[in-house]
């Protein structure tokens, strides 16, 4: 009786600790394929019409900043919409100012930027029948971003010609030269830029990132837009692969923002993204990968395998917590299977942040200062404490710092 006892525990910490160390295992994967820039994607001909959309809530200060940087990339035929989504400020004036259309929405019930969007295609589509024609490509920009030269051009041929979803790198940098906001720079460069990197060089979908994505109009028109998700873009990838059109990464050219400077509104957003890529982990993300192997599409299960690949924090923690679990008991039984599979998910996710610092930050943060990073791990317990008792299932603007 003893023994069945002790083999059926062994299973239960065997496969529990095999749930981290596969995530780990995947994230080394795709640093070591990322250490090696791939060549570019050929060059494609610029869509006849494009179609700018910019979800913008409250964004009355910045939106007319990246309105210009989105014209000067535009020709005669195309057009820029922005969504004044909810705003109790002067967005959609500010919009009008500096040549943009303007389309105002307002519903108390419907929170989102998921919401704004298809609100916005829904209103390109009205437009298109009104006027003959329809755009090529919807291209989707955050109200205060800043694009690389030729981003819009360049997404949007290549969503044009292969049909499906482009993402461009999006890189968000540190407001202070303070530790925490380089860590945070640093895990944003990891999670957008090298795994996205590794993702392409196996020939594999990106993840959505919410901004600089362009959509080819019919692929817009069907996609399931209106959400409230506070991962909406993460659950758009997903679902676009599981429809049949995969995101492609498009590296070469770059969306840019700044994080939250003020300790509230960095909390907030934090918040935000982490609440809504663990709600999509353990909320959608088990179905999704046992539809995708059971129709054996590989790509979709590897896109969400990516998914499920815990906030890097996150997952540092709960590998230390299996390998003392493990350890200790280790003492007790003498079975070491356990922990030996723990020390591996650990070395692994060691190795991966270590190779991920040196070809992606090694100018932003020393190797000496990745030996605090624990201290990191431990100032978001809070964040995630929270998803337990009180998770954020609302989307709440970012407190802007002016």
């Amino acid at each position: 009786m003893l023994d069945t006892v002790l083999a059926v525990v062994n299973g239960l910490l065997l496969a529990g600790t095999a749930l981290l160390v596969l995530p780990a295992l995947l994230l080394l994967v795709q640093i070591v394929l990322a250490l090696r820039q791939p060549p570019p994607l050929p060059a494609q001909p610029r869509p006849a019409r494009i179609a700018v959309l910019i979800p913008a809530h409250n964004e009355g200060h910045g939106v007319r900043a990246t309105i210009m940087q989105t014209l000067s990339q535009l020709g005669p035929d195309d057009r820029v919409l922005v969504v004044a989504d909810n705003c109790n400020d002067d967005t959609a004036a500010q919009a009008r100012l500096v040549g943009a259309e303007v389309v105002e929405r307002h519903d108390a019930e419907r929170r989102g930027k998921g919401y704004a969007l298809d609100f916005g295609v829904r209103h390109l589509e009205m437009l298109a029948q009104h006027e003959g024609h329809s755009p090529d490509v919807v291209l989707v920009l955050d109200a205060d971003c800043v694009l690389s030269p030729g981003l819009i051009p360049r997404v949007a041929g290549l969503a044009q010609a292969h049909g499906r979803p482009v993402q461009a790198s999006y890189l968000m940098y540190a407001p202070t030269p303070g530790l925490k906001a380089r860590v945070a720079e640093f895990a944003m460069r990891v999670k957008n830029l090298a795994r996205s990197r590794g993702m392409f060089r196996l020939g594999l979908p990106c993840q959505l990132l919410g901004t600089g994505m362009a959509f080819p109009w019919a692929v817009a028109l069907r996609a399931p837009l209106a959400s409230g998700h506070l991962a909406e873009d993460m659950q758009l990838g997903v679902r676009l692969a599981r429809d049949g059109t995969p995101p492609l990464f498009c590296e070469d050219v770059l969306v840019t923002s700044v994080f939250a400077a003020s300790q509230e509104g960095e909390r907030s957003q934090r918040t935000r993204w982490e609440h809504g890529h663990l709600s999509l982990l353990v909320g959608e993300g088990p179905k999704l990968l046992w539809e995708a192997l059971r129709r054996g599409r590989l790509a979709q299960a590897m896109l969400v395998m990516d998914m499920l690949v815990p906030p890097l924090a996150l997952l540092a923690g709960l590998l230390v917590v299996a390998t003392l679990a493990q350890a200790i008991w280790a003492l007790l039984t003498g079975w070491v299977a356990g922990l030996v599979l723990a020390l591996l998910g650990v070395a692994a996710l060691l190795v991966a942040i270590v190779a991920a610092r040196h070809r992606f930050a090694a100018e932003l943060i020393g190797l000496g200062e990745l030996l605090k990073a624990p201290v990191y791990v431990l100032a978001k317990l809070p964040i995630y404490l929270s998803f337990v008792v009180r998770r954020q299932t609302e989307w709440v603007r970012t407190k802007r710092d002016h």
